[in-house]
C-alpha cells in the first residue's frame, strides 16, 4: 500500500490547531519547550461545560506549547480493522489487537500480518472486545503475550485478563489462559477500561472501569468490587506482594487505587517511576492522575464533568478530604485513550513528555511536565487528520507509533 505522508509545519509556524501566540512570558513553562517570542494561549478555545473552580493553578487549560522541531505523522496502513491496543516486539515489529477478537503484527514498513487466532472468545459489543495487550520482558525466550479482553459469563460480562504463547509461526496464541476477572460481571457494553502494563517486578497493571450505569458507578468506591480500579497482579493472576489494601477486612487484595471512572491510558513516568493513569469523565472532566498505592480518586463522589443531560453529579462537588486531586483535567473532554511517556532520542524536545490519544478530541496531546509533576504545557497533534487515536506507544527506533479507530497506523516523529 502507498504511505501517505502528513507533513507537520517546522518552528517558524505561528498557528497551531488554531492556538494563538501570546507576547506574555509565562515562567512556569519549560522554554525548551515553547515557541520563539513566548508561550502559546491554551489549546482549548471552546467554553466548558461548567463553572467549577480548578484545585490549583494549572490544572486545566494550562498554556500552549509548540513543538520546534520538523516532524510528521506517516500514514503506514490503512487496513486494520478497529485497532485497539499497541505494543513493541523486541525486533521493533509491532504487536496490534483488533476490537473484534483478532491480533496482527505490522513492521515499521507498513506490512500487515495475516489475523493471529487462537484467543478466547470475546464480546465485541459496544465498548468491548480484545484491548490492551504487552508482552513478556523476555519475549524472545518465552514468547508470552499478556492482554485485557471483555469477556461474556452466565451473569453477564466482564474485564477479563489472559496469556498464551505466540506460535513460532506467529499465526496463533498457543494455550491461551484467562488469569483474572475483574468482578462482579455485569449485562453491559460500557467502561471496561482496559488497559495493561508490566512493572520492574514482573507484575501485571491493569485498569478497569465501573461499567458506566447509575446502578454500578458506586462500586468505583466499593473495594469488594473490582470496577472502577487499577489492579496489581501476578502473571499467574494472583494479588501481587505489597499491594497497598491486602490484609484489610472486605477489601480485595488486588486493587492498588479506586474511585476510577474508565481507565484507558496507563503508562510509568521514565524518571521516577510513577504510575500515572488518564481516565475519561462524563460531560467534562477527563483526568490525568499520578497514581499512589492505596489512594482514591474519587469517582463518582467528586468531578469536574456532569451528567450527560447537564445535571450535576452526586453533590456536584469537586474536593472532598481523602480523595485526590486529578493532576490536570479537560473540560470539554478530549476522551484520552492510549499513552505513553517519550524517552527516546529521534525527538529530544519530546523527552519525558506525555502522550494521549485523544477520541473525541481526534489529536493526539502532548503534556509537559515539570519536576513537580505539574502540567505546563499542552500541544495538539495531527489535529487536522480527523481520526480518533486509541493508543498510542514508542518504537525501538525512538518514533512515536499510534492506531485510530478507523483502521490507520502512523508513526510520529522527525521529519
Amino acid at each position: 500500500m502507498k504511505k501517505v505522508i502528513h507533513s507537520i509545519p517546522c518552528k517558524w509556524s505561528l498557528f497551531v490547531a488554531g492556538a494563538m501566540l501570546l507576547a506574555a512570558c509565562d515562567p512556569d513553562v519549560d522554554q525548551e519547550n515553547t515557541t520563539p517570542g513566548g508561550t502559546l494561549t491554551p489549546v482549548e478555545t471552546k467554553p466548558a461545560n461548567t463553572t467549577y473552580t480548578p484545585a490549583f493553578e494549572g490544572q486545566t487549560r494550562v498554556a500552549g506549547t509548540q513543538t520546534t522541531t520538523a516532524y510528521e505523522g506517516r500514514v503506514l496502513t490503512e487496513s486494520l480493522q478497529n485497532p485497539w491496543g499497541i505494543t513493541t516486539l523486541p525486533d521493533g515489529r509491532l504487536l496490534i489487537t483488533q476490537k473484534g477478537g483478532t491480533m496482527r503484527i505490522v513492521t515499521t514498513g507498513g506490512q500487515v500480518s495475516e489475523p493471529i487466532t487462537g484467543l478466547p472468545a470475546v464480546n465485541a459489543s459496544g465498548q468491548g472486545g480484545l484491548l490492551g495487550v504487552r508482552v513478556d520482558p523476555a519475549f524472545a525466550t518465552n514468547r508470552m503475550v499478556y492482554w485485557v479482553f471483555s469477556e461474556n459469563s452466565a451473569n453477564g460480562n466482564a474485564t477479563a485478563v489472559a496469556k498464551g504463547m505466540l506460535s513460532a509461526d506467529e499465526k496463533t496464541i498457543q494455550n491461551p489462559t484467562v488469569i483474572y476477572r475483574a468482578l462482579p460481571a455485569y449485562s453491559g457494553t460500557l467502561h471496561y477500561g482496559g488497559r495493561i502494563l508490566i512493572d520492574n517486578s514482573g507484575n501485571l497493571i491493569i485498569s478497569t472501569g465501573e461499567r458506566s450505569d447509575l446502578v454500578t458507578r458506586p462500586q468505583a468506591q466499593s473495594l469488594n468490587s473490582a470496577l472502577g480500579k487499577v489492579i496489581r497482579i501476578t502473571k499467574d493472576g494472583q494479588a501481587a506482594t505489597g499491594n497497598p489494601l491486602a490484609g484489610q477486612s472486605g477489601a480485595l487484595p488486588e486493587i492498588y487505587s479506586y474511585g476510577h471512572r474508565n481507565v484507558q491510558g496507563l503508562a510509568f513516568h521514565p524518571v521516577t517511576g510513577d504510575l500515572w493513569e488518564a481516565e475519561f469523565g462524563p460531560l467534562g472532566g477527563d483526568e490525568v492522575n499520578r497514581i499512589q498505592a492505596g489512594k482514591n480518586y474519587g469517582w463518582p463522589t467528586i468531578t469536574y464533568g456532569l451528567e450527560y443531560s447537564g445535571q450535576t453529579i452526586g453533590a456536584g462537588i469537586q474536593q472532598q478530604s481523602g480523595m485526590e486531586q486529578p493532576v490536570y483535567y479537560w473540560d470539554p473532554v478530549v476522551s484520552p485513550s492510549g499513552m505513553t511517556f517519550y524517552t527516546g532520542d529521534n525527538m529530544p524536545e519530546w523527552k519525558n513528555n506525555l502522550f494521549l490519544g485523544g477520541l473525541s478530541g481526534m489529536h493526539i496531546v502532548r503534556l509537559v511536565i515539570n519536576s513537580e509533576n505539574k502540567v505546563v504545557g499542552e500541544e495538539r497533534l495531527l489535529a487536522g487528520e480527523q481520526q480518533r487515536f486509541r493508543d498510542i506507544t514508542q518504537g525501538t527506533d525512538g518514533y512515536l507509533y499510534a492506531v485510530t479507530d478507523q483502521g490507520r497506523l502512523y508513526r510520529i516523529g522527525r521529519k
